[in-house]
């Protein structure tokens, strides 16, 4: 599948989710991929559909890492990847990468920031247990803001945590997890009523719910993301792009009546793929 996307002014700005938090953001000219799982498993769990990512791959300018857990730093799926992309870690997780060939790597503390093309990657606090497990590097969990001609944060994987508020400033798109790794939400993960708190913080445009749907054992809903924020008073529109799914995609009626079309067309590929945009007249 070609995963589900929305556009804003597309001159300059497109969103696509390839699953769990896998995220592509074209902003500037500049190619930016999110925490790369495009396998039909991780570890035990197997996607819900079958999905290649082979769009999300090609032609990539950097590749960003969040933490080191096994569904947000897939080797299989970064050995997919011309050796000469920057990948952007955490702290200490550069020798990982490196021995794989990589050899643009880019270890970012919190607080700091890169430059690719146009944009400017921030790497910015998270609320979670980043080490890859069992018995592997211990480095910090990060976010991502990127900022060109629009601003976009990527949450990662996070709890609630009070620096937040400091990311509140014009964000256009907002990508948040509303869900953990099984059943049970566990420490460091926020549900949909966590995320909807964070929304409130944060005031984006556009929220996108991330880390739900792909496998089968994420039960966070975007509607429930939705009832959340209505308890919040919170104005951010909600687009659930669909996890891959043929024939999936939402564009949310209130978004609808600012001008938002549900756009279906050929993403190209072998596989009968569909793209779902969500448009924004300028």
């Amino acid at each position: 599948m070609g995963g589900s996307s929305l556009t804003r002014n597309s001159a300059d700005l497109r969103v696509t989710w390839g699953g769990h938090a896998t995220v592509l953001f074209e902003l500037d000219g500049v190619r930016l991929l999110t925490d790369p799982v495009l396998r039909d498993r991780v570890v035990h769990l197997r996607r819900q559909v079958d999905f290649s990512g082979e769009d999300l791959v090609a032609g990539i300018d950097a590749v960003l890492i969040s933490h080191l857990h096994f569904d947000h730093l897939d080797i299989p799926t970064l050995k997919r990847f011309d050796r000469d992309v920057k990948v952007i870690v955490p702290d200490g997780a550069g020798p990982m990468i490196r021995k794989h060939g990589f050899r643009d790597v880019v270890e970012l503390p919190e607080g700091e920031a890169t430059e690719v093309g146009a944009v400017t990657v921030l790497a910015v606090p998270a609320e979670h247990d980043g080490r890859r497990h069992p018995f592997g590097l211990e480095v910090e969990a990060l976010g991502f803001v990127v900022e060109g001609s629009r601003r976009l944060f990527f949450a990662g994987d996070t709890d609630l945590h009070p620096r937040l508020s400091e990311l509140a400033d014009s964000l256009e798109v907002a990508m948040l997890p509303i869900w953990g790794w099984g059943h049970k939400l566990g420490p460091g993960h926020m549900d949909p009523r966590g995320a909807a708190r964070a929304a409130a913080t944060l005031r984006p445009k556009l929220t996108v719910p991330i880390h739900w749907g792909t496998f089968p054992v994420l039960t966070g809903t975007p509607d429930a993301l939705r009832s959340a924020l209505r308890d919040h008073g919170c104005s951010t529109e909600v687009v659930a792009l669909d996890p891959g799914v043929l024939g999936g995609g939402v564009a949310p009626a209130a978004a609808r009546s600012h001008g938002a079309v549900l756009h279906r067309g050929p993403a190209g590929g072998d596989h009968g793929d569909h793209r779902f945009d969500v448009r924004w007249a300028a």
